[in-house]
């Protein structure tokens, strides 16, 4: 049963009023979850985790269809059922957002109130595993992005990408760019470069963004170039200035991921436990495309190639 907005203080304040301990509670949502949410009539892609800080608290992070993953201080139950909060991620003075939800069986359900003050509902399934292949074999090299025009690739939405001398070019905010083939696990070549101040991504699987940023001297984090969004920092800031070329040498073996920027492995075998904000579905399971953001700053490439595993 869904809580309306209104009583969701107050059902907080009974849970501190009467408290259960977590070892009380049979439901408890403790795990990461694959969330997709109907929202205006779209089926939103979200991801939750949820664990134990102690021996009495839940806490976790949320990352909702658009944004970053983002720490929730405290997972409150009332019985079977679970409560947080989380404040907007941008919109000055905007609401908080509310979930609530319940486990049923192996699937969780619930609603979440937005930021506009609507309330939608929500189901979530246990995040897969996704197997690890050791001493992979990797196919042959596909070139993605042909040098010519844009076969091989749909656009999500009008088309503003064009390819002019060898270059593709995507010169102002716009559509995604989508690889109509989908992979598995997979080598990936990209070389790049963007304006002063631009911000892009690449998407693997469609799920799951590395980021392509004009962040040269600075320190790195998540959410700056190299990053897997929200989730996996780089070890150091490998960026060149704008303007330069640059490459990312990616491996991508179920949940592992190793980064190479020019020449430098900034990430190394790490496991993304989650989808990041923009991802095209939740079924992590599934091949997935590659996809090149293309609704925020301008970007070029040059260069982009794949090497599929080749499946024992």
């Amino acid at each position: 049963m869904s809580v309306p907005k209104m009583l969701f203080s107050t059902l907080l304040l009974s849970f501190f009023v009467a408290p259960l301990a977590l070892g009380q509670v049979s439901n408890s949502p403790e795990g990461r979850w694959n969330l997709t949410i109907s929202q205006e009539g779209e089926a939103l892609p979200a991801w939750l985790e949820i664990e134990k800080s102690g021996t009495n608290a839940l806490v976790g992070r949320f990352c909702y269809a658009f944004g970053s993953a983002r720490p929730i201080s405290e997972v409150n139950m009332l019985g079977d059922r679970f409560y947080f909060s989380i404040p907007p991620q941008w919109e000055p003075g905007a609401a908080n957002m509310e979930l609530e939800g319940t486990l049923e069986g192996e699937q969780l359900k619930g609603t979440m109130v937005y930021a506009d003050g609507k309330t939608y509902e929500w189901t979530a399934q246990r995040t897969p595993k996704l197997p690890y292949t050791e001493n992979p074999k990797w196919g042959k090299e596909i070139a993605l992005f042909n040098g010519k025009d844009l076969e091989g690739w749909q656009a999500e939405g009008d088309n503003q990408w064009s390819v002019k001398d060898g270059i593709l070019t995507n010169a102002k905010a716009g559509a995604n760019l989508i690889s109509e083939e989908k992979f598995n696990d997979f080598k990936i070549v990209l070389e790049f470069r963007y304006p002063e101040g631009s911000n892009s991504g690449l998407y693997l699987r469609g799920r799951y963004e590395v980021q392509i940023a004009d962040n040269w001297g600075a320190e790195p984090h998540p959410n700056l170039f190299g990053g897997i969004y929200g989730l996996l920092a780089p070890n150091e800031m490998a960026a060149k200035k704008a303007g330069e070329w640059q490459t990312y040498e990616i491996t991508l073996n179920g949940r592992r991921v190793t980064i190479v920027a020019n020449g430098k492995t900034i990430i190394a075998d790490q496991n993304i436990l989650g989808m990041t904000g923009g991802a095209l579905d939740n079924d992590e399971a599934a091949p997935g495309p590659i996809m090149l953001q293309g609704d925020h700053g301008a970007v070029e490439f040059r260069k982009i190639a794949i090497r599929p595993r080749i499946p024992e």
